[in-house]
């Protein structure tokens, strides 16, 4: 079935039926759901030329993953893709990803925009002044970045967690506990959500009068082998942590093999939390002891990321709007009373 075909069925334009299709804020939402049902009944699909000669979009999401011999194919991003991607999938966006220099993702950024690849990029991993989203904002194009920057002087669209509350909440738990010696398992430092998850915990530590020294943080790529050598020098140092926060199920995997490895227990010589964003493929309670988390999916996230750059294409979104997802606490058996 073509346009014209449709368009005859509904009886309206093809004009509408385009608009319709392509999100367009002036279609009623009633109108709207009529075009959509009928195009998904009769198997209706655009064709993407003539779409973009049309409405002036490509129907494309960008990304700029970067590449080289320092970067990590990261199972949290493989996730929050998976997200975006059901998300995109369902709603006729499609999803290019950009490779870069790791060290210069600046110049594909201004390439894609310039060359009209696609309608609208987000950004991942943002650190403190993040030189791309200072870049992004001036090039006119939709964008939607997951997780926030600090100390930038203008505002911007963002979806994050509350990684700071989520970890002060976490640390003032294990205090109620009577733990004293903590510990931070964390991820890059460079990054704001690692930022935020110290800070969160450093506020709930000297709520009590206490201190969070710097050889009692690990700042790490989140893996299951940096865990695990992260905890073991934790462990092994002088005054060893009785508690334990951290910043991945993942490198939650590392601390586990490490406790055993000592022959130690959790809770009984270590309690544990770790952050979980909800891998279909590893649950904090299928650990040896089930594990206290932290927890936000982060393939709803990408979902929601997706939504909001549909959003923002079709102009029914604009502005500046940020968006923090509370977190919540789970209590599982991996906690209990610091050890005498």
């Amino acid at each position: 079935m073509n346009l014209k075909q449709l368009s005859h069925m509904l009886s309206l334009s093809q004009t509408t039926v385009s608009r319709a299709l392509n999100g367009y804020p002036e279609v009623s939402e009633e109108t709207r759901r009529r075009v959509m049902d009928a195009a998904k009944r009769h198997g209706y699909r655009p064709n993407p030329s003539a779409r973009r000669l049309a409405t002036g979009k490509s129907g494309m999401i960008g990304y700029v993953l970067p590449t080289g011999a320092a970067v990590d194919i990261d199972p949290h991003f493989v996730e929050f893709l998976s997200g975006l991607g059901d998300y995109a999938r369902s709603h006729e966006l499609d999803l290019v990803l950009s490779p870069a220099d790791a060290d210069d993702e600046e110049t594909t950024y201004r390439r894609i925009v310039a060359n009209r690849q696609v309608d609208a990029v987000y950004l991942s991993a943002p650190r403190p002044a993040d030189r791309r989203l200072a870049l992004v904002n001036t090039l006119g194009i939709p964008f939607i970045v997951h997780g926030r920057s600090e100390g930038l002087d203008f505002d911007y669209p963002y979806l994050d967690i509350d990684n700071e509350g989520a970890f002060h909440e976490a640390a003032r738990l294990l205090t109620q506990l009577g733990h004293k010696r903590l510990a931070l398992i964390n991820g890059n430092d460079r990054e704001t959500f690692a930022i935020h998850r110290e800070r969160g915990m450093r506020r709930a530590l000297a709520a009590s009068g206490l201190t969070l020294g710097e050889r009692q943080v690990c700042s790490v790529t989140m893996t299951e082998e940096n865990g695990y050598r992260a905890a073991r020098r934790l462990i092994e140092g002088d005054e060893a942590p009785t508690a334990i926060l951290c910043s991945s199920l993942i490198m939650a995997l590392g601390v586990v093999r490490a406790v055993r490895d000592l022959g130690l227990t959790i809770p009984g010589d270590l309690s544990l939390v770790a952050h979980d964003d909800v891998f279909p493929w590893l649950r904090p309670e299928n650990f040896p002891v089930p594990l206290s988390t932290t927890r936000s999916s982060i393939r709803l996230a990408g979902a929601r990321v997706a939504e909001r750059l549909a959003a923002r294409i079709s102009g029914l979104e604009e502005g500046a709007r940020g968006e923090v997802w509370p977190v919540d606490l789970v209590i599982r058996g991996s906690v209990a009373g610091a050890p005498v």
